[in-house]
């Protein structure tokens, strides 16, 4: 038997799953790993740490598919290949000579720019931005992350300048450690989302990199998403492996859900909530502050285009708001908790939580708006603000949804969702009720190391073309809307109140009233 080994580095820990020819998890390892918030609104992560894990789980993986096959040696398990996803927009900034990180990882939930990008945005920056990255001008992305590194760690512009630096997001720095340093690059998905490279010719704008005064020799080489990149370091797997695929993790997910088509769409519930719409061929601008990204380069994305553009609305809080009952509050104890907890009262008595912890993604772009929770009287319990956690997931998704299909001027029928939180009945219910379309989650909802294995087993052979994979994929299940039409416009009117008073909340180092976007 053939497996591709996916490493899945996430948000909050590193995977590696091996899947086999027929897309089924073989094996699977998995490792936290620590988060650290040094200042309100930064987050940050270590980057040997996550290096670290992710070998630790890889190795654990192929030990685990041995020990499966009647105790074989590790070097002997055929892996054909390694596809890699990640959490994108995360910073990073090390030595080429040693490898070592000069600073921690600047984690995509990060806020420590936004007043760099109210300042660009007065400049009448947004625009132009927008053109030609497809993205809205905001500090969750890459480049002024990387710019702030560079202006704020001693020495490192003019090291930067003078060849001595990498930055990379997660992909590029597992991608240098996998390689010994040989290889220092990364695909057209992730670098769509450093807000450095125009996504319509796939390469870096000397334009952008001027504004962010980021000197061309610390990027990373753009190359496909799905392609033989190099090998791993012998020593590290027993022999080389070829690493054939790269996605940020959202993208991977797409690819793992074969939304092929233009007008398939999907929902991720992880760490935060992305929704992608293949778009096909086309790079659609938004008008309702959606993204417009590269989903993938490669196959799958026709025979003459090879490049697949999504649109893209972002949610930067869903199950770190479940984190933040448990470990915040200590409402409850392990997040499975929830949907029981939930399920214990009909409704959430009109209390909402806007779980604006790090801001807002789309389609409001607030990086002022903070948590709110409101409508609480005497006869509030924890379980009607445990319900009104999982259905402001519902909620902040049927807001992308709707300004999905305004942009796209197609009426989505079906919303395709992978993700840890994608387990829980009550959410994709609820989910369903809120959107007036049908939920369909897969039989297998490891989508986004599963979109990295594609990927990478399409440029080996494992897999011939995307037609080979849509064959695989299969329903588990159906949740079918059950809300009355009125009901659910109701219900989103009323959410859209208790946004508006989660709006603009915190105040800059001085002081100043906030400003809105």
């Amino acid at each position: 038997m053939r497996y591709v080994l996916a490493l899945d580095q996430g948000t909050t820990s590193s995977r590696a799953i091996a899947f086999d020819e027929q897309g089924r998890v073989a094996a699977l390892a998995q490792r936290e790993f620590a988060q650290h918030f040094p200042q309100p609104g930064w987050v940050e992560h270590d980057a040997d740490e996550i290096w670290v894990s992710q070998l630790a789980v890889a190795r654990e993986c192929i030990q685990k598919l041995a020990a499966a096959q009647h105790g074989q040696a590790p070097e002997a398990i055929e892996i054909v290949a390694i596809g890699i996803t990640n959490q994108r927009e995360t910073t990073l900034l090390w030595e080429r000579a040693t490898g070592r990180p000069l600073a921690p990882a600047i984690v995509w939930q990060d806020r420590r720019t936004t007043v760099r990008c109210e300042q660009l945005r007065s400049q009448g920056q947004a625009g132009p931005i927008q053109r030609q990255t497809g993205l809205v001008l905001d500090a969750y992305f890459s480049a002024t992350k990387l710019e702030w590194l560079l202006d704020q760690v001693p020495g490192a512009r003019a090291r930067a300048e003078a060849g001595e630096l990498a930055f990379g997001t997660i992909d590029s720095w597992l991608i240098w450690q996998l390689t010994g340093g040989r290889v220092h690059a990364t695909d057209p998905s992730n670098a769509a989302r450093t807000m450095l490279m125009n996504i319509h010719t796939l390469d870096w704008d000397d334009q952008l990199l001027r504004l962010f005064h980021i000197p061309r020799a610390v990027l990373p080489r753009i190359v496909p998403s799905s392609g033989v990149l190099g090998e791993t370091a012998p020593a590290l797997f027993g022999r080389p492996i070829p690493i054939a695929g790269v996605a940020g993790d959202q993208q991977a997910a797409t690819f793992g859900q074969a939304c092929f088509a233009p007008g398939m769409a999907k929902n991720t519930y992880g760490t935060g909530c992305f929704m992608l719409m293949n778009t096909g061929h086309q790079a659609v601008p938004s008008r309702n502050r959606l993204l417009t990204t590269v989903g993938w380069q490669g196959p799958a994305a026709g025979a003459r285009h090879r490049t697949a553009y999504c649109l893209e609305g972002s949610v930067f809080m869903t199950g770190a708001t479940v984190q933040w009952l448990r470990d915040g509050l200590q409402m409850i104890q392990t997040a499975s908790e929830i949907e029981a907890l939930a399920a214990s009262v009909p409704d959430t008595g009109d209390v909402f939580l806007v779980p604006a912890f790090a801001g807002l993604g789309a389609p409001d772009w607030d990086g002022r708006a903070r948590g709110t929770l409101v409508g609480l009287t005497r006869g509030s319990t924890r379980a009607h603000i445990a319900r009104a956690a999982l259905e402001a997931i519902a909620l902040q998704s049927a807001d992308i949804f709707g300004a999905m299909s305004r942009d796209s001027g197609i009426a989505l029928t079906e919303l395709r969702v992978d993700g840890g939180a994608s387990r829980n009945d009550l959410l994709m219910q609820m989910q369903a009720d809120l959107l007036g379309v049908p939920v369909v989650r897969p039989r297998v909802t490891e989508t986004t190391a599963l979109g990295a294995a594609y990927l990478a087993g399409l440029a080996t052979g494992v897999w011939p073309d995307g037609a080979a994979i849509a064959a695989q994929w299969a329903v588990a299940r159906r949740f079918e809307p059950r809300l009355p039409e009125p009901e659910r416009h109701a219900r989103i009117a009323r959410w859209r109140q208790a946004v508006a008073r989660a709006r603009g909340w915190a105040r800059d180092a001085a002081g100043s009233s906030p400003s809105q976007p």
